[in-house]
């Protein structure tokens, strides 16, 4: 069963990823990709959409204003990530767990179903 489920949520990252990367963005370099070490890198402002990010340490990694359209977080590690102002709404299996983990603001924008940690503050 884990394996049909594993196949089935890669094939769709890879679909929606593709659609982000097939407009033309060239924004992605060689450390986007699955399971990168990206701990504590400034990547603030950059477009992420369609970036392969499963598995990725973004520990303290300033990640603000970021669109993260697209982009696969399933299983990405979060903690201290600066969120500020990122667009996370189109993210893909981002999940509350790594919400709470992360700092954010009232300007980062969430997918729906999920909720701003009550430790952001609401106005930054």
């Amino acid at each position: 069963m884990h394996v049909r489920v594993r196949s089935v949520l890669m094939d769709v990252s890879e679909e929606v990823r593709f659609s982000y990367l097939a407009t033309g963005d060239d924004h992605l370099d060689a450390a986007l990709v699955p399971g990168a070490d990206l701990i504590g890198k400034r990547m603030r402002s950059r477009s992420l959409c369609g970036a392969d990010l499963r598995g990725a340490y973004l520990i303290a990694t300033d990640l603000r204003g970021c669109d993260l359209s697209g982009a696969d977080l399933l299983g990405a590690d979060l903690r201290d990530a600066r969120l500020e102002g990122a667009d996370l709404s189109k993210a893909l299996y981002l999940t509350q767990a790594q919400l709470n983990a992360a700092q954010g603001s009232a300007h980062t924008r969430l997918p729906s179903g999920l909720d701003r940690p009550t430790h952001w503050p609401n106005d930054s």
